[in-house]
């Protein structure tokens, strides 16, 4: 019997979304790696059981090898949170999602005339990871890796409103909601009706709220496991009610293809690669 098929033999149930010819035992580690991150990163041992379906000596032995490489560590607590060293590659891929977003982004610029970002939700902020910058002479300019409250921004709005009603009011407890012009929404029930809003037209709005004088637009990008979202921003003048209903469709083409770009697996194929 060989290694991957004795692993099969012992570990019970496959994992979610298992591919064909994939190492288990991989797969199962990234598996509970999504699940920490999917719980705000800090996971019980028995949560990480109950979610992944998984048995406790399969999940032990797992997460003690992720331990001792640093890529989860055990808290005071007994749960388990990831660990540092997933911070360089999480830096390393931020970066290269920037690049692979760009041709996307581009696009909309050349449609538009108006700057176009990526965002992702991480923990309790947006976090910009790529711009194509307007060509006109006044133009909207985020500096990549900014960090931003989601409650605020077209793009947070349009991430928040694709997450649980729960999750979004527990995010708002923490984050306190605070006001950024006169323009932002800082009371959580009128907030919720907003998010019902954007739930209900597909996009998300911020009219001057998180910079006097801006107008953003922005649709999330759907079915790929990243929570990302992209918009379209310029002065308000210009980002007329004609400019954003062109917006929105060209936005959610683009949020698709990205999307499509994000979840085609890239592989050299094993008849590829070396050793």
């Amino acid at each position: 019997m060989t290694e991957s098929n004795l692993d099969l033999a012992a570990d019970g149930p496959q994992p979610k979304g298992r591919v064909p010819g994939g190492v288990q035992s991989l797969e199962r580690a990234f598996e509970l790696l999504e699940i920490m991150a999917d719980a705000g990163g800090v996971i019980g041992l028995s949560r990480l059981a109950q979610e992944s379906g998984l048995a406790l000596p399969t999940i032990h032995r797992l997460i003690r090898t992720l331990v001792d490489l640093g890529y989860v560590r055990q808290e005071p607590s007994r749960q388990y949170s990831l660990g540092p060293r997933l911070i360089r590659l999480g830096d390393s891929a931020s970066h290269l999602l920037g690049t692979w977003s760009r041709p996307y982004l581009s696009r909309l610029v050349d449609a538009l005339g108006e700057s176009a970002n990526l965002a992702m939700l991480d923990g309790d902020r947006v976090v910009y990871v790529a711009q194509v910058q307007s060509r006109q002479s006044m133009r909207m300019f985020t500096e990549v890796g900014r960090r931003v409250f989601p409650h605020c921004t077209a793009v947070g709005k349009a991430l928040l409103a694709h997450l649980p009603p729960s999750d979004v009011h527990t995010l708002l407890e923490r984050t306190g909601m605070p006001a950024q012009t006169e323009h932002t929404i800082t009371e959580p029930r009128r907030f919720a009706e907003e998010i019902d809003r954007v739930r209900a037209q597909g996009y998300a709005m911020d009219d001057g709220e998180q910079e006097i004088g801006v107008r953003c637009v922005a649709v999330p990008v759907l079915g790929i496991a990243n929570r990302l979202a992209v918009s379209v921003s310029g002065p308000a003048p210009r980002m007329t009610p004609d400019v954003v209903e062109r917006a929105v469709p060209l936005l959610r083409q683009a949020a698709e293809d990205l999307a499509d770009e994000l979840s085609v697996p890239r592989s050299a194929g094993p008849d590829r690669i070396a050793g």
